[in-house]
């Protein structure tokens, strides 16, 4: 019993060890460390605390957002402190001058674009300024503070970070199955009398599905941004094309989903005190709605699937559940048409019912799939080019202006004569 104790909590603390929130803290902490103890050597602080404090904030969880946020933030705690320096030198440190610092570092902030890092100008400053008035320290300070970012860099270009794309994954996977459970939730109580109460509570969990969207979107868009500039992975943009075209299409999934469920109170507000469906035709419902469901769940499945072989195994696996929700649906179909003809109450929610039941399986099929995964990956390609041919103007515009620094450089629009 003792040891089954220790080993929970343990096997936890390895389950967790590739969370995002624990490798960030790790590599914060070992970065900021590095950066304390360089910084004892190269400044003349006694305590140069600006060192491991710039390196925790550049460390990121993935290479691409170390770049471009330690860049921003460099720029953030250098414009502030060069703001400290002038206003130190010229007017000190009063209540008036500290407004005035605080107004003149937002504007520097904004100035050198430093996005959403424009407060830290600001914080710099102030920081600087109330320490001291002595411009060599302040120096000091930019020094630290290029140090702590040179090291954040340095430890994510020698210590790649993680590759998040499985977390990402597991997010899309847990959607789906959440979409699954409201879905056989929907199909339940069909052949008796539905509370309104009840039917509004699926409507309310239909809606909180939203919510469960933003969440995978974050995990998606940290996978994407670890497959960027990332030395160990050779096919990044399949990669992210793949998940992001998979989490488009469960989103809008989760759009009809709601609608459906919208639908189905709908009906028991106009039938309070009989059965929404008959016997047969309630049976099949829910089954269709069940198919529909293990479809959703074999698409996630295959999106986040990475060996061909196991792709394979799950297009056909989806393949098959879309075959088996098809035809459930058409037997629906019929079963609804004898009912209306029978009774012709409230056929227009019958025809959407099946309208919604067609768009999810519409969205789900597999040619559907290939033919926006194609898109998105032409649009993908087509950027890429695009920006080389920038990239490649600007280093030819360079080349002719160090060759022949007097030559004028004419910029012409397209179609354009010279004339004009």
């Amino acid at each position: 019993m003792a040891r089954a104790r220790i080993r929970e909590p343990v096997a936890g603390l390895v389950k967790r060890r590739r969370e995002p929130v624990v490798v960030q803290s790790l590599r914060s902490a070992a970065a900021a460390t590095i950066a304390y103890v360089v910084a004892l050597r190269l400044s003349s602080e006694p305590a140069p605390l600006t060192a491991p404090l710039t390196a925790l904030l550049v460390v990121q969880v993935t290479l691409y957002s170390t770049l471009t946020t330690g860049i921003r933030r460099v720029n953030a705690v250098v414009a502030g402190v060069l703001v400290a320096i002038g206003f130190s030198v010229l007017v000190g440190l009063t209540w008036w001058s500290l407004g005035l610092i605080i107004l003149a570092a937002l504007a520097v902030g904004h100035l050198v674009r430093v996005s959403e890092f424009v407060p830290e100008v600001a914080i710099s400053a102030m920081l600087v300024l109330g320490v001291t008035q002595v411009a060599s320290t302040a120096w000091d300070r930019v020094l630290e503070t290029l140090i702590g970012a040179g090291v954040g860099l340095a430890f994510n270009f020698l210590l790649v970070p993680p590759v998040w794309v499985g977390t990402a994954g597991q997010s899309i996977e847990g959607l789906s199955r959440r979409m699954r459970q409201l879905l056989l939730a929907i199909g339940e109580g069909l052949t008796v009398s539905l509370p309104v109460e009840r039917a509004a509570s699926r409507l309310h969990e239909a809606r909180r599905l939203d919510h469960d969207i933003s969440e995978v979107d974050a995990a998606l868009r940290q996978a994407e941004d670890s497959l960027r500039l990332n030395p160990r992975v050779k096919e990044g943009m399949l990669h992210r094309v793949v998940l992001r075209t998979g989490l488009d299409t469960l989103e809008i999934c989760t759009v009809v989903l709601r609608v459906l469920a919208r639908t189905f109170t709908d009906l028991a507000k106009e039938r309070p005190e009989e059965p929404l469906f008959p016997e047969e035709t309630g049976a099949a419902l829910e089954e269709t709605l069940a198919l529909v469901a293990d479809a959703v769940v074999s698409f996630a499945v295959l999106v986040t699937t990475e060996v061909s072989a196991n792709a394979e195994t799950a297009e056909a696996r989806l393949a098959e559940d879309l075959g088996s929700a098809r035809a459930s649906r058409e037997t629906v179909a019929h079963l609804l048409l004898d009912g209306v003809r029978r009774h012709p109450r409230q056929w227009q929610l019958h025809g959407a019912l099946l309208t919604e039941i067609d768009r999810i399986l519409d969205e789900l099929d597999l040619e559907s799939r290939s033919r926006r995964l194609m898109e998105e990956l032409d649009r993908s390609a087509r950027e890429q080019r695009e920006r080389r041919t920038r990239l490649t103007r600007v280093w030819r515009w360079t080349r002719r202006t160090a060759a022949d620094p007097g030559a004028k450089v004419s910029v012409f629009r397209p179609g354009k004569s010279r004339g004009q």
